[in-house]
């Protein structure tokens, strides 16, 4: 088997255990956890699978240090986009680096897929922020009211998550190849419309749909 390119890895300066983990996240982001042998990260790595067993010990060490790291940067910018200047900074750490930005969001999907423990973790902690960031901005009135503010927030994180991850098909519908800059601006600004703006003219459907959920819930009785 030919080793993956080496895509990735950062600089030479980094240490053993960086480079190690760094090509660890892109082969069980996009290889999966079961896929992915030792033997092909040190490759990417470009050390030795000795090395790799000396500094984590299994696999599974390994994809635990892989998920504390990916966790922590994506709560990181979580935080960050709570306020105009932290997004402001993710937008430009993003443009300068969209597919590292991009592949620790497919990691999370990743484990979210395979429904690893850490899992629970990353969408707890995403979903738990960006509720917090919903209730704050409910409360200073930046934000609407809403019926049911963590559903919401799960619904938040589902779209930014689907949308950093979406099928070729629908990319290419856009006019895209991939995933990158120009896609995220173009279904970026539809979808921060949406948020401000709403898409339904009046509140027909609304209130259609809560009658209907209201009728049943009264038949269930």
């Amino acid at each position: 088997m030919s080793s993956p390119p080496q895509e990735g890895i950062d600089s030479a300066d980094l240490t053993a255990q960086a480079k190690i983990r760094n090509a660890a996240v892109v082969h069980f982001a996009r290889d999966g956890f079961g896929r992915t042998n030792l033997r092909a990260v040190a490759a990417t790595a470009g050390v030795s699978a000795a090395l790799v067993i000396r500094h984590f010990g299994s696999k599974d060490q390994l994809r635990d240090v892989c998920d504390e790291h990916v966790l922590r940067l994506l709560v990181r910018r979580a935080r960050d986009v709570a306020d105009p200047a932290g997004m402001r900074e993710v937008s430009r750490e993003y443009l300068s680096d969209p597919e590292e930005y991009r592949r620790h969001v497919q990691y999370m999907v990743r484990a979210i897929e395979e429904d690893r423990p850490a899992a629970a973790t990353f969408v707890d902690t995403l979903v738990g922020e960006s509720e917090r960031i919903l209730r704050a901005g409910i409360e200073d009135g930046s934000i609407r009211p809403s019926s049911d503010v963590r559903a919401l927030a799960v619904l938040n994180v589902l779209i930014s998550l689907s949308t950093m991850t979406m099928a070729p098909p629908l990319t290419r519908a856009l006019g895209f190849d991939g995933v990158g800059p120009g896609l995220l601006q173009r279904i970026g600004l539809p979808v921060l419309e949406l948020f401000t703006h709403g898409m339904y003219a009046d509140d027909t459907t609304l209130k259609a749909v809560q009658a209907a959920w209201d009728s049943r819930a009264e038949g269930d009785e």
